[in-house]
């Protein structure tokens, strides 16, 4: 997937003048935002026999949001982020309006948008501060993109549903190619919890994505989980297969992805547990090329508005990796997460 940023073309100063001349009683204007940094140390020394540590901030999002009559509201995401470099740039993530016919069950999207898949589970998983989902991690989703969203919802979330038109080449590039991809989640409560929303309880929810990049290739996805959510524990595990070509004319390639996490969160208590495994093999078609990925910390809710998180992140290879490759897989982690 094609990486090159979009850039908002907006100083930051500028955003920090924007909400603050905001009025939101009057104008029914919400501002707000969330940081993600951390501090990290690598368990596994590099070539040169260092173990890397360093602060980061690695993501600022600022979102201004408003609600107008007849059912219309609007979101504007800037994206603040550490590049590959090094130096911190800024993008839009989302920047779209939606409709709700009144009386209506389903809402519409135009613009900038949440893709069916991400945006659904970081909020069944709720720590996004650690890091990506396995889907985006293993470079099979992105979390917004350019499109037409249709979202659904009944029986108080028993069912809920999202599907989507878009480019297929995420907010990060502009799209180069007259190919557009379709995606459809769906989600039904099995049986219900403490926990509500489009979330809880027990649920078999599904992804079906169909699509080709710019140069014709294939970009198909399809994906099953079943989860448990409650106010105090959840319980998740999908199986995806990932389909991609370079180009119309060359042979696909098939990847699987299998992923369990689980959260544990005892009432009335500050302190939470989190775990996860993700399996990845990216070609199905070559042996000795998968990963597993194991995730496990404590979680601490400093405010209502902040979170801490202490965790180990550990990747083992079914090959045999460099050196520099192995000083990278093992890393402890202090994250932190505040919004406003």
């Amino acid at each position: 997937m094609n990486t090159i940023p979009r850039r908002l073309h907006l100083p930051l100063a500028a955003l920090f003048l924007a909400a603050l001349s905001v009025r939101p009683a009057a104008a029914q204007t919400q501002v707000g935002g969330v940081v993600y940094s951390n501090y990290s140390y690598q368990v596994h020394a590099d070539s040169a026999g260092v173990h890397q540590n360093a602060f980061n901030v690695e993501r600022a999002y600022f979102n201004f949001t408003r609600k107008f009559e007849g059912g219309i509201a609007t979101r504007i995401t800037g994206d603040v982020y550490r590049d590959s470099n090094g130096s911190i740039n800024d993008r839009l993530k989302y920047a779209y309006f939606t409709w709700t016919p009144k009386d209506s069950h389903i809402d519409f999207r135009f613009g900038e948008t949440q893709t069916p898949w991400l945006d659904w589970e970081e909020g069944l998983w709720g720590y996004r501060m650690q890091g990506t989902m396995p889907m985006e991690r293993a470079g099979y989703q992105t979390s917004s993109d350019i499109g037409l969203g249709i979202d659904g919802a009944w029986a108080e979330q028993k069912f809920n549903m999202q599907a989507s038109l878009m480019n297929g080449e995420g907010y990060h590039a502009p799209e180069g190619g007259k190919y557009k991809d379709v995606g459809l989640r769906a989600s039904l409560r099995l049986v219900p919890s403490d926990e509500g929303g489009s979330r809880g309880g027990l649920r078999v929810t599904v992804l079906g994505e169909a699509g080709k990049n710019n140069a014709g290739g294939a970009r198909n996805r399809i994906l099953g989980m079943l989860s448990y959510k409650s106010k105090v524990l959840l319980l998740a595990g999908e199986v995806a297969r990932a389909t991609n070509s370079a180009d119309s004319v060359s042979a696909d390639v098939k990847g699987n992805l299998f992923a369990v996490y689980g959260t544990l969160t005892p009432k009335d208590s500050k302190i939470g547990i989190i775990a996860r495994v993700d399996n990845v093999d990216p070609n199905t078609g070559v042996a000795n090329d998968a990963t597993t990925r194991f995730i496990g910390g404590l979680s601490y809710k400093l405010s209502p508005n902040v979170l801490l998180l202490a965790d180990l992140d550990n990747v083992s290879f079914q090959g045999t990796p460099s050196v520099q490759t192995k000083s990278r897989s093992s890393t402890l982690y202090f994250h932190t997460q505040f919004t406003f």
